[in-house]
């Protein structure tokens, strides 16, 4: 079953070494913050790297009563950034789980 020479054991210990590796790469992840904006800078979304929106700013400029509509496309539109980035941090930080054949 296992190519000649190949301890198990060794194996096993490799396999176990990754796991610790890989839940140390989620919980750092999770612990980062990301920020994404839109409007040119007029609104500013934070998130964690589990996407949990922590913060929004919404500059006073951003506001127009005749508007809101517009607004809620600045925030969504800052959000979105922000999750994209944490979502490239996890690609770059999280190992390719189809290269170890898992």
């Amino acid at each position: 079953m296992f190519p000649e020479g190949m301890d198990m054991n060794a194996l096993l210990e490799q396999a176990q070494q990754m796991q610790v590796q890989l839940q140390q790469a989620r919980d750092d992840l999770q612990d980062a913050s990301f920020s994404g904006t839109s409007g040119g800078g007029l609104v500013e979304a934070t998130v964690t790297g589990g996407g949990v929106l922590t913060g929004l700013v919404i500059k006073p400029e951003a506001i127009d009563p005749d508007d809101a509509e517009g607004l809620a496309d600045l925030v969504v539109a800052a959000v979105r950034d922000a999750t994209s980035k944490a979502a490239q941090e996890a690609e770059k930080v999280m190992p390719d789980l189809g290269s170890l054949g898992l």
